[in-house]
């Protein structure tokens, strides 16, 4: 793991290069002010400000008598705008510059940290990166202050990224489970796993799903519990589908390609936990990660079968490759009889939610609107946007079985995002606020401080508004 800690350090006059930011509005009243010299090194590399772009520079005339300011080169970097800095706003610098410190100057570091970080972070478990340089370092003054909050969402975003790209074998429900373990370790926390019988008789729809995998990938319900008994309780649950073959309704070569990521919405549970444990978030914290991996056998779950819930609820199935949402339900149903202050679910649940919104949007369903309006406006002030979808009820009859409670998938593909939260939100009390996050958990094209592969998509925005509820 990155050594986020040493990535940031207290201005306190050491010797470092400097970054001057501009945007677009300031950046030819800049360029004025610069020597002949300066002027035609940003000509002849046609550097315009543009946001995510920098230029290094020969320091200009003769050594500084200032010792803080290094005299072998300076650094100018675009900004979408220079006076409202952004989490990203630095990221493109945190990965692209050369091994050294650096300051900002005549601008406060105030809200970049975190792009700085994770830039700086790389997936290398299974191949070397020769080219990888040394570190970073960005010398702060006032922003110091949100250092740890920084580094704290840094190592999460990190967590998240590492678990999606590693492969099944090496990410199955036993190593979903160690991961908790240690957590729990680390943070006081008590773990119990239900698997076996014991899972069959009480979460049959986990049991379900997951008893076609080998012996080692059996399935399980995992759970953390974190706090004191007399602090607020909140549940977080994650999808642990850790690889998605879709069954006997079986996926394509290519659509199976990127099932590793299947148990994205489990990496976004844990790492969320991990940081209310790690801020020491004044609430009791049941964490929850039904580990499945949903495989072909002689055994597996069956189009038409019909299973038990551990609701009460009897489904139908009608898409094995709609089996998240089964192994949800009966997680779902075990926080609720917890009677907790709020649910919140992350699922990488349907290509429906990626179709409408794209990769880069989670969809959030929401039952209470005061809750609904706190994400959104967390999502926005940590530039983690998410997009609210309906749980529009007109749509329940399509979950409609003939010959059980319910359909586990709607047929006819219409609203597939819509009809599976309705699905979940059957297992949810309805006395208790409940946020569904269908994250993609996958970068497909690469950003500046946002790589190729497995991403972490709501987790910041939920972070802020557990804590600006609940107070760390």
């Amino acid at each position: 793991m990155t050594d986020f800690k040493a990535l940031i350090e207290a201005d306190t006059g050491q010797t470092a290069r400097s970054i001057q930011i501009v945007d677009s509005g300031i950046f030819e009243d800049w360029l004025k002010g610069q020597p002949d010299s300066i002027r035609a090194l940003v000509k002849a590399n046609q550097f315009t400000g543009k946001p995510d772009t920098f230029l290094v520079l020969p320091v200009n005339g003769a050594k500084s008598d200032d010792k803080s300011v290094a005299d072998d080169f300076t650094v100018v970097a675009g900004v979408q705008d220079h006076e409202k800095l952004d989490p990203w706003s630095l990221a493109r610098l945190g990965n692209g510059l050369p091994e050294g410190k650096y300051r900002l100057t005549e601008t406060s570091a105030k809200g970049t940290l975190f792009g700085w970080l994770i830039a700086q972070h790389e997936f290398d478990r299974y191949k070397d990166l020769p080219d990888r340089q040394g570190p970073s370092v960005l010398l702060v003054g006032d922003a110091i202050a949100q250092k740890d909050e920084a580094v704290r969402q840094a190592e999460a975003t990190a967590m998240v990224r590492d678990m999606v790209n590693t492969p099944a074998a090496d990410m199955g429900p036993d190593k979903l489970e160690t991961i908790v373990d240690k957590l729990s370790a680390t943070h006081g926390g008590e773990v119990k796993v239900t698997r076996g019988d014991t899972l069959e008789e009480h979460f049959p729809m986990i049991h379900g799903v997951g008893k076609a995998a080998m012996r080692a990938h059996a399935p399980r319900l995992i759970e953390l519990k974190w706090g004191k008994a007399d602090h607020p309780k909140i549940a977080i649950v994650g999808k642990g589908v850790c690889f998605d073959s879709g069954g006997l309704s079986m996926k394509s070569g290519a659509g199976m390609l990127l099932m590793k990521k299947d148990m994205g919405g489990a990496a976004h549970a844990i790492a969320l936990a991990r940081m209310v444990m790690e801020a020491q978030l004044p609430v009791h914290l049941h964490l929850l990660v039904p580990a499945v991996e949903n495989s072909v056998d002689g055994n597996a779950l069956r189009p038409g079968d019909i299973l038990n819930s551990r609701k009460g609820l009897t489904v139908e199935v009608t898409n094995t490759d709609a089996e998240g949402r089964l192994v949800l339900g009966d997680a779902l149903t075990l926080a609720g009889e917890e009677e907790p202050e709020l649910i919140i679910d992350f699922a990488t649940l349907t290509g429906a939610a990626r179709v409408a919104l794209g990769p880069d949007l989670p969809a959030m369903f929401c039952d209470d609107k005061d809750m609904a309006d706190g994400l959104l406006q967390a999502g926005e002030a940590e530039s983690d946007p998410l997009w609210q979808m309906p749980l529009w009820s007109g749509y329940d009859a399509m979950l409609n079985s003939p010959i059980a409670d319910c359909v586990n998938s709607a047929s006819g593909g219409f609203a597939g995002c819509i009809t599976a939260a309705l699905f979940l939100k059957k297992f949810t009390p309805e006395s208790v606020p409940w946020a569904h996050f269908d994250t993609f958990a996958w970068r497909p094209a690469a950003k500046p401080g946002r790589p190729q592969g497995g991403e972490a998509l709501g987790l910041r925005a939920s972070w802020r508004y557990l804590q600006g509820r609940f107070g760390g």
